[in-house]
């Protein structure tokens, strides 16, 4: 069986699948990712993450693809990647205290199939002052992150509650993904040869 490619540069994805056994390929999808004006939180994950897989698939005829995309939601207003300092610290922000929505929506595409989801979490932040979010900000982990934070990095300490699942929060809704792989054969599940986290 030929390894499952990943349409996407996260390391968090790709290490997610690794931790299960699944054997991939890397090849990331350059497509625009921008929100489209009243565009809701779950649309707007799912025709990114079907555009990435669509790109990608378009290339590897015959091979099985996975791409997903991750936004995170507060007062409907969806967050992006922070384009810089300024706009992560004003999302940190509207963030503190307060209980958001993450979505990652997942696309795959094979042989005669298509399959497609998207899962939701709610995730509470305790409440931060303004030196945390500065510290925090400083550090950088930030840059890259939809909601400009990473869950399963620093951010955490600054995480009170996860209502749901939290692998969905780091970028891949992995049971659910997992079930989808192994429904229509897309990729072996092999957790004796997962990556020990």
């Amino acid at each position: 069986m030929k390894p499952l490619i990943l349409a996407s540069a996260s390391p968090r994805r790709r290490e997610l699948l690794e931790r299960v056994g699944v054997v991939i390929e890397v090849a990331p999808a350059r497509v625009d990712e921008s929100i489209r004006p009243g565009e809701q939180a779950v649309g707007c994950a799912e025709r990114v993450a079907r555009a990435k897989a669509e790109a990608v698939a378009a290339t590897a005829p015959g091979r099985w693809v996975l791409a997903a995309d991750t936004v995170v939601e507060i007062d409907r207003v969806i967050l992006g990647k922070a384009q810089g300092e300024a706009e992560a610290r004003a999302m940190l922000e509207s963030l503190s205290g307060r209980t958001h929505r993450v979505t990652t929506a997942f696309c795959l595409i094979g042989p005669q199939a298509r399959r497609a989801g998207a899962v939701t979490t709610e995730v509470t932040f305790r409440s931060l002052d303004s030196a945390e979010i500065d510290n925090y900000v400083r550090a950088g982990e930030w840059r890259g992150k939809a909601g400009a934070y990473a869950v399963q990095g620093i951010a955490g300490a600054m995480v009170e509650s996860v209502r749901g699942s939290i692998t969905n929060v780091i970028g891949l809704p992995l049971s659910e993904v997992v079930e989808t792989l192994a429904e229509t054969g897309a990729a072996r599940i092999d957790y004796a040869r997962g990556v020990p986290a």
